[in-house]
């Protein structure tokens, strides 16, 4: 299924949310297991209590993309659609949406775990979220701000990534390693 223009929108916040990352993190890590590291829920779905993308955003960091073909066959094998076209604009990610009743529902965002630009930024953003709730209000107003029926949710994800410098730096700025 294609769907780059397919609209966004912010739905309360779902207490179905973890749940439906753990049931796609024990797909993942079972044909994954040669490659991965480590798998994160990352996103609004994963702030509890805060608004949000009914979308389930995954970060896997694997050993190495050298095994891109692979991988690739395992992930599209537990559903999800590769979407290649956005490599030229970020060569260290691979993407991957999940659908169910032409609805997305799961997206992946599989980058080399010593990747630290994509693994310190999204793991700290959230982390940053789920320990400063005085920044929610902004976030949600942010998300809904973008969620009207003309908006996509590449543009959406582009608004939410470009936070003003004073919420995204102060996230960015925890050093967050896990392995």
């Amino acid at each position: 299924m294609s769907g780059d223009g397919d609209a966004v929108e912010i739905a309360p916040y779902d207490p179905r949310w973890p749940e439906a990352f753990a049931a796609a993190e024990s797909e993942l890590h079972t044909v994954l297991r040669s490659w991965v590291v480590a798998i994160e829920h990352i996103g609004s779905t994963a702030v509890p209590g805060l608004p949000a993308k009914p979308v389930i955003d995954i970060l896997v960091g694997v050993h190495t993309l050298a095994d891109n073909d692979a991988i690739v066959v395992a992930v599209e094998s537990l559903g999800y659609e590769y979407v290649p076209e956005y490599e030229d604009e970020l060569p260290d990610r691979r993407y991957f949406r999940r659908w169910a009743a032409g609805r997305r529902t799961h997206q992946i965002h599989l980058v080399e775990r010593t990747n630290t630009d994509w693994w310190d930024r999204h793991i700290g953003f959230r982390d940053w979220l789920r320990t400063h709730e005085d920044a929610r209000p902004h976030t949600e107003t942010t998300g809904r701000d973008t969620a009207t029926p003309r908006v996509t949710s590449s543009v959406g994800s582009r608004t939410r990534h470009g936070l003003p410098s004073d919420v995204d730096g102060r996230a960015s700025k925890r050093q967050v390693v896990r392995e």
